[in-house]
This record gives C-alpha cells, structure tokens and sequence, in this order.
C-alpha cells in the first residue's frame, strides 16, 4: 500500500471515530463483547442510534459481528483500535500545552 492509500485509510479512520457516540460504544465494547440491547442499556442512546452508529463502525471495519439466531454480539475487530480510542481519550483529559 502507498503512503498515500495508508493515509487515506487513516482518514477513513478517523471519519468513523469521529462521532462522540460511536466512541462510546467503542469503549463499552472493548471492555467487553455486547448486544445492541446491551449497548443501548449502556450509553442510554435510542436502540436505532446504536444500530446506525454499529452500521458505520461495521462498516469500517472497526467491530465484529457474530450471529447466533437472532441475537447479535459485536466486539472490537481490533486491539489497535481500543488502543487509538484510549490514547485519544487520555490525550484530551491532559491539560493543553504552549
């Protein structure tokens, strides 16, 4: 992949994160794997809002999905990604440096 596809992608990225709520599923999610019931339980967002935001998050390839029935379970696709979630929460509680 060229520098420049790897920053696009990164782009893409940072496009899907970019939604305060989707980052709170994310870290809900990275604590440990949910059902959409579960996360709106949760985050106490409306059950179509946690279903749209997972759409995007799926979409991104940044949650899985495992069915059985019809129940759902999606978890964190990638360890990467809980980590880029939890340095950037870290980052923004640091006080602002001059």
């Amino acid at each position: 992949m060229t520098d420049d596809a790897r920053l696009a992608a990164t782009a893409e990225l940072f496009k899907a994160l970019s939604s305060a709520s989707r980052l709170v599923i994310l870290r809900h999610l990275a604590a440990a794997p949910a059902s959409v019931t579960a996360l709106v339980e949760a985050t106490r967002l409306s059950q179509p809002l946690v279903s749209q935001h997972l759409r995007v998050l799926r979409t991104a390839g940044l949650v899985h999905v495992e069915r059985s029935g019809r129940d759902a379970t999606y978890s964190v696709a990638d360890t990467h990604v809980a980590h880029i979630v939890d340095d950037a929460f870290d980052h923004a509680s640091e006080p602002a440096r001059h």
